[in-house]
């Protein structure tokens, strides 16, 4: 397919996905934010909406593979079980416990490799196996994850802004391609760490930068250390989100514990960067939703030397 994901595509996502992912109604307002609460769909995050719409789309494939650092593994593992395909799922070394196990229980087939052979130990299984690669933004996945912007627009109408965490782009990109054919006056914003702030630094140049993992793997939001948009997803980020800003190890952490204390939601670190981010002024004023996009965390911490704790033993 070329070209940028479209309304079409988004509905005819929701159409094939939807028997299969839960309702994840908004809720709030709570000190003036909306969440839409992906950490309570399948799998524990926003990913199986993406590796649904992905896996169920090929014809004439037994064998599906796909590198992650525990989300997305999770949700590809668990959409080739549904269609009963076997799954290769590539982890790093440093993927929680809690993550590795998800997927190891699903059937899939586990290999577990340093952050910086992920990716070419997934094409060299590609190679070696002819296996069908499920990326975290390839097309069919960002029409998959555009579902989360289009029921946020159609349960909350006027919402001014939304906030959507950022790791290799797929779920922001969906979410701006579904915001902006529905309320294009809405704004779209990416958050991501500030030890992993490439798709920031991105934006503000206006051409696609890399980071080292070195860098990216110093953030306590292990969902989002990928190193590099992917280039699908940097073509939607160019052409409709409004901006991509960043927040510290501090701020991650008690955004986690105020979305427990507040809204009674377990957040992961990666999945409560746009909470962090409202909480911090960083975006105008108006109605604001935050996506928290997984929590997939054994518990809440009490700061962030204990979030990392949680984050590297699960």
């Amino acid at each position: 397919m070329n070209g940028l994901v479209t309304e079409a595509d988004v509905a005819r996502a929701a159409a094939l996905i939807g028997p299969s992912i839960r309702r994840t109604p908004l809720i709030g307002p709570v000190d003036g934010l909306w969440l839409k609460p992906e950490n309570r769909q399948r799998t524990g995050s926003f990913k199986v909406r993406g590796a649904l719409n992905a896996v169920a789309r090929l014809t004439g494939v037994r064998h599906v593979l796909a590198q992650s650092s525990g989300n997305h593994g999770r949700a590809v593992a668990y959409a080739a079980a549904r269609y009963g395909l076997r799954a290769t799922v590539v982890l790093p070394d440093t993927a929680p416990a809690l993550k590795v196990d998800a997927v190891r229980a699903l059937g899939a087939d586990l290999v577990v490799v340093p952050p910086s052979r992920r990716e070419s130990a997934t094409a060299e299984l590609r190679a070696s196996t002819g296996a069908a690669v499920i990326g975290s933004a390839d097309f069919a996945v960002i029409a998959g994850h555009a579902t989360v912007g289009a029921e946020i627009v159609r349960e909350l109408p006027d919402v001014g802004t939304v906030l959507v965490p950022v790791c290799n782009g797929g779920l922001l990109a969906g979410v701006a391609v579904a915001v902006k054919a529905l309320s294009p006056g809405t704004r779209v914003v990416g958050v991501e760490p500030e030890l992993a702030g490439d798709a920031a630094e991105s934006l503000r140049l206006g051409r696609l930068v890399r980071w080292p993992v070195s860098r990216t793997y110093r953030t306590i939001a292990d969902g989002l250390r990928a190193p590099v948009l992917g280039e699908l997803a940097w073509q939607h980020v160019k052409a409709l989100v409004d901006d991509i800003v960043t927040v510290d190890e501090d701020s991650i952490a008690d955004a986690q514990t105020f979305l427990a204390d507040r809204f009674g939601v377990v957040a992961e670190p990666s999945g409560a960067v746009a909470t962090a981010a409202y909480r911090t002024g960083r975006v105008p004023g108006g109605t604001a939703v935050a996506v928290v996009s997984g929590g997939n965390v054994a518990s809440v911490p009490n700061g962030p030397e204990e979030s990392r704790l949680f984050v590297e033993h699960g």
